[in-house]
């Protein structure tokens, strides 16, 4: 089967062991029932502010859900729809926060795409203690 357009391999050319580890730190740190920091607006929100005044996203309303996320609905402003666009300037937005271990997740839910991000500092990382952040940015 091809996994794109063009592939005439139909496999791939190495596995991401090297990789492996890190992730698999993110993991376990995700796991601590006291990594997510307390106040993700007061934390977040004024990067997401700053960051989408030069992007082509509105935000529209973010909150704190039950589980510590940010929850955050943005709207599309840009000329096009196309996925491509869209995600690319995710990426940037998640920049304008992002800390040095970041996990990023695209979905579609209902009629918006969603970006699960997990950002935030293992252990030894930093100057600060280990923490992260949870956000779930709804594009409308």
């Amino acid at each position: 089967m091809r996994r794109w357009d063009g592939d005439e391999r139909g496999e791939g050319v190495a596995d991401a062991r090297n990789f492996a580890r890190g992730a698999a730190s993110l993991l376990e740190a995700m796991q601590d029932e006291r990594w997510i920091a307390e106040e993700p607006e007061l934390h977040l929100l004024p990067h997401l502010r700053d960051a989408c005044e030069s992007l082509s996203f509105e935000l529209v309303a973010a909150r704190t859900a039950d589980d510590g996320s940010l929850d955050v609905d943005l709207r599309w402003l840009g000329e096009t729809k196309g996925l491509g666009e869209i995600r690319a300037a995710m990426f940037a937005l998640v920049g304008s926060f992002a800390e040095l271990s970041t996990y990023v997740r695209q979905r579609e839910d209902d009629d918006s795409i969603v970006f699960e991000v997990v950002t935030g500092f293992l252990d030894g990382e930093s100057r600060f203690d280990p923490h992260g952040h949870t956000l779930r940015l709804s594009v409308l």
